[in-house]
Formats: structure tokens, sequence, C-alpha cells
């Protein structure tokens, strides 16, 4: 089955098969492309960690679709207490969901929330696999994911200052050996200003078998 990947900026963006949708990360303040919350409907909501920009208007989507949130514990508790429906994972856990299978993988960053972990996600949407690798640095454990749960594409941020940066998310790329990696969290503020056309020359240099796409906000790419 194909997909319909659709990028809104940051680290947000939607994936659509099977007749249903999912987000990521819905931070959509300051969208170059001025998406607005009652523009989307979605199914899913996907939170790798409850910073201002991935949490976003996660609590008020899903009141608005009646849409599904699934996250770390700490935030599905705090989804759940906002009236919200949310299925609480944890880093390591796997879970079958009507659309595919979901993995919650390890990502070195704050959770933004207390007691709880950043995250990244291995998603088997409709038969469309992809990982999401939230806000991380580099990790060696990203060398046993493509083993687990195979994926074609990989989203990995590319900013520097909070997450990796180009050179850190460029080994990310050797590590995983996903056939497409897609740069995101880059170039939304000063302090995470990277060229993204050097990454994409170096990855496809440095790592065979490995494209880089580089997608703009309101740009769309099928899947498969």
């Amino acid at each position: 089955m194909s997909a319909e990947f659709k990028f809104i900026h940051h680290a947000c963006f939607t994936v659509t098969a099977g007749g249903e949708t999912l987000i990521c990360d819905p931070f959509i303040d300051g969208n170059p492309i001025h998406v607005s919350m009652q523009d989307l409907k979605v199914d899913y909501i996907f939170v790798s960690h409850a910073h201002g920009d991935h949490l976003g208007c996660a609590y008020e989507l899903a009141k608005q679709c009646d849409a599904l949130i699934i996250t770390t514990a700490e935030i599905a508790g705090q989804a759940s207490e906002n009236g919200c429906k949310a299925h609480a994972m944890h880093v390591g856990g796997t879970y079958k969901f009507p659309f595919g299978k979901v993995r919650v993988t390890p990502a070195f960053h704050g959770s933004g929330i207390a007691g709880g972990h950043a995250c990244g996600f291995i998603i088997d949407f409709h038969g469309v696999k992809f990982y999401f690798a939230g806000d991380t640095s580099l990790f060696g454990d990203m060398q046993l994911l493509q083993d687990l749960d195979p994926f074609k594409y990989a989203l990995l941020p590319i900013g520097g200052n909070f997450t990796m940066d180009p050179h850190d998310a460029a080994k990310a790329a050797a590590f995983l050996k996903a056939p497409v990696v897609i740069p995101i969290h880059y170039n939304t503020w000063p302090v995470i200003a990277q060229d993204p056309e050097a990454y994409k020359a170096d990855v496809e240099k440095n790592v065979p078998g490995t494209q880089v796409i580089l997608v703009d906000p309101g740009d769309t790419l099928e899947w498969d």
C-alpha cells in the first residue's frame, strides 16, 4: 500500500494511508504554509516528548478530531487528564494497533514532563514503515533498529544545539541503513540553522544505498 507524506514544518508531518491519517509532534505555530489546527483531520497523534515545539496542539487536536494520542506513559496520563483518548507506551515497548505495529525507541533528550523519557517511533502504518527519531543525539543502538523492525524511511533531526547536527546525523544514517533519509528539525530558528544540501551530499557520498530527500514545508511525497 502507498501512503502520502506531508511535511508541515520543524518535526511535524502527516502520513495518510488506508483511509487514515497520523500526525507526529503537532507543533504548528509559525509554520510557513499557514496550516491551522482547524485544517487538520487526523486519526492518530504521535508525541515524542513534551517540549512545546513537539507536544504543540496535541491535546486540542485530539479533542477536535476524536483522535488517539500514542506516546509515553507520562504524557498519555496528562492527555487523559485533559480529556483525550491516549494509549500509553514506553521505550522498548511494541504494540499492534489496527493500522499496524509501533515500536517505541530511545531518544536521548529531555522529556519535558516529570518522570518521563523522550522517545522515537518505528511505525508500520498500513504497510508503510518509517522511523521517526524524535529529538535525539546519536547513539550506538541505532545500529540495532533496522534489525528489530525494518523500515524504509528515516526522519532524522539535523539542527544541532538541541539534537544531532549534520555530522552526527550522517553517522546515524550509516547506522540505520534506511534506503531513504529525510532531515527535519533544522532552520526553524537561527540556533538550529544548517545546510541540508551539504548533509545530502555527505550522506549520499559516504552511506551506500541511502538517498536523502529534502522536503520543504508543504511538500508531499508518495511513500511505499
